[in-house]
């Protein structure tokens, strides 16, 4: 309701200005149209406004000053070469509402780039470590981390992950529906940690319909990384000179060294692929495939390491059986 009298305050001052100034009735209806675009625009800015840290609107008042600047500068030359005072009106109150809106929003992201960067000289405590995918939050496994006290600082939540966490809470197959379900108890989790602070965030890009793009477009503004554990956004997001933080490839640096020519002792549990092979594995998950293990399926044995093979999915150890 206060916005549908803002915008018929503001159409009916322009119409009065308008016709008070020319005289015509043309002039009152192109300065209503006018006051119209400038109440749009105002709500527009208040909406933005309201979303954003103090320092941030600090960045986007600037912003908003220079832009009305800027299309006062251009307003002269237009109303210039136009000669038509009534028309000049409406293009004034156009030209002014799009500088002071796009001064505003890049004052607002200057500003919180910033801010973001100043993070560096700061106490852990106040650093931004990254921006959380939903992957990752599904996972489960950042919830642990942040529990050990090897991360101290803030995590960022855009507004659109946790949508895209709660559709799929609320998704009707009951797969998806317990993997949503887990990742907002994860949240919850660390929520209650003392090591980290979560901040959600409402930015959200509108014109942008996928959720990886939209986080790669966050991550871009605002200089943070993404914490992930999905290949295909990591790949992405390293094109575009991004910082990310896999949790996947924190678990496999994480792993246990082993060499070849080490004995351990494996439960072989399974039949490999190849003829006569068995197939163990270590505490971490680490598959271990066994030549001539088949024939000691279900008991615990002592092997020595043939070989070791990193791969993207992570680590296979080869090995036989100690004789």
């Amino acid at each position: 309701m206060l916005s549908i009298i803002l915008l018929l305050s503001c159409a009916f001052f322009g119409g009065l200005v308008g016709f008070t100034s020319f005289g015509q009735r043309e002039a009152s209806i192109i300065g209503a149209a006018a006051g119209l675009g400038i109440g749009l625009a105002t709500l527009g800015l208040l909406r933005i406004w309201l979303r954003l840290e103090p320092g941030q609107v600090v960045g986007g008042a600037v912003g908003t000053l220079f832009g009305a600047i800027l299309a006062n500068l251009v307003d002269s030359g237009v109303a210039q070469a136009l000669q038509q005072p009534e028309v000049s009106v409406a293009v004034y109150g156009f030209v002014l509402a799009a500088f002071c809106l796009v001064g505003m929003r890049l004052g607002a992201a200057a500003a919180k780039g910033f801010l973001v960067s100043s993070d560096v000289g700061t106490p852990a405590a106040n650093r931004i470590i990254g921006i959380l995918d939903t992957s990752v939050i599904i996972d489960g496994r950042i919830a642990d981390i942040c529990e050990t006290g090897f991360l101290d600082g803030d995590l960022i939540i855009p507004q659109f992950i946790l949508k895209e966490l709660q559709a799929i809470a609320d998704s009707s197959e009951s797969t998806k529906r317990t993997r949503g379900r887990r990742g907002l108890d994860i949240l919850h989790k660390i929520q209650k940690q003392s090591y980290v602070k979560i901040i959600i965030d409402d930015t959200d890009y509108p014109s942008v319909k996928e959720v990886d793009q939209k986080l790669i477009s966050m991550a871009k503004e605002t200089g943070t990384a993404i914490l992930t554990n999905d290949f295909n956004l990591n790949k992405v997001a390293e094109v575009h000179s991004i910082q990310v933080l896999n949790i996947n490839q924190l678990a496999n640096a994480l792993k246990p060294i082993v060499l070849p020519g080490e004995n351990m002792k494996v439960q072989i549990i399974k039949e490999g692929k190849e003829h006569a092979q068995g197939v163990a594995y270590l505490d971490d998950g680490t598959m271990v495939v066994v030549d001539n293990g088949r024939r000691y399926i279900g008991r615990t044995m002592e092997v020595t390491v043939t070989s070791v093979l990193q791969t993207t999915a992570g680590r296979m150890i080869f090995a036989m059986v100690k004789v």
